[in-house]
């Protein structure tokens, strides 16, 4: 790969519709040409905590993850160079033994609810999304998600919501909505901001094979 990759940055709260947005414009293109990185796979290693301490994480803090690893490898991807990105084990609530090799590409997309909270992560990115949802749907989407896929009561769910996602939202993830170049409401059925993207991208694509 010759020339520097781009780096677009796709934030919003929980339940924004932030991870769709990034996989539908990551699904079309062809893989060769780009790349989806995950903010929640550079969650902090904690296993040099016990189990008990480690339920008390707030993942919903800038501190919860480990942003120097993070810019380190997308250093390393904007080089050419591959990674090996990590994965978190949410049953242990720490970093796994595995990784996932990456290998540098033209189109880096970064997701994450505190991208752009970190002005080295922002420097780094030549589009900066910030996917809008309202509060309650974005409450109802996590509801329902954490019941199903994650075995929790609606009670644990709504008492989390209301002590850490909620304040962590307002103090650290919507003041970053300004920082973004395009705001998307309605995340993932927004069909007319992902194609307007996917077209963007094509044509930054198209412009790297020509030069």
């Amino acid at each position: 790969m010759s020339t520097k990759p781009i780096i677009i940055g796709v934030a919003g709260g929980t339940g924004s519709g932030k991870t769709t947005v990034a996989k539908e414009i990551f699904s079309q293109f062809n893989e060769k040409s780009i790349v989806l990185i995950e903010q929640d796979a550079y969650y902090r290693d904690q296993s040099h905590l016990d189990f008990e301490e480690r339920l008390q994480t707030n993942y919903d803090h800038p501190l919860a993850f480990d942003n120097d690893l993070l810019i380190n490898q997308l250093e390393m991807l904007v080089e050419g160079k591959s990674i090996q990105k990590p994965v978190y084990d949410y049953a242990n609530h720490t970093r796994s033994d595995q990784t996932i090799l990456i290998e540098p590409k033209d189109v880096i997309i970064l997701e994450g609810i505190l991208i752009l909270e970190d002005q080295r992560l922002r420097d780094m990115m030549d589009i900066k999304l910030f996917v809008d949802t309202d509060a309650d749907v974005r409450i109802l989407r996590r509801l329902v998600r954490d019941i199903n896929e994650r075995g929790r009561s609606v009670e644990s769910v709504v008492e989390q919501y209301t002590t850490i996602v909620r304040p962590m939202h307002l103090q650290f993830i919507e003041p970053t909505k300004r920082y973004a170049d395009i705001i998307v409401p309605e995340g993932g059925q927004n069909r007319v901001a992902i194609d307007l993207m996917a077209t963007k991208i094509r044509a930054i694509i198209e412009e790297k094979v020509i030069l």
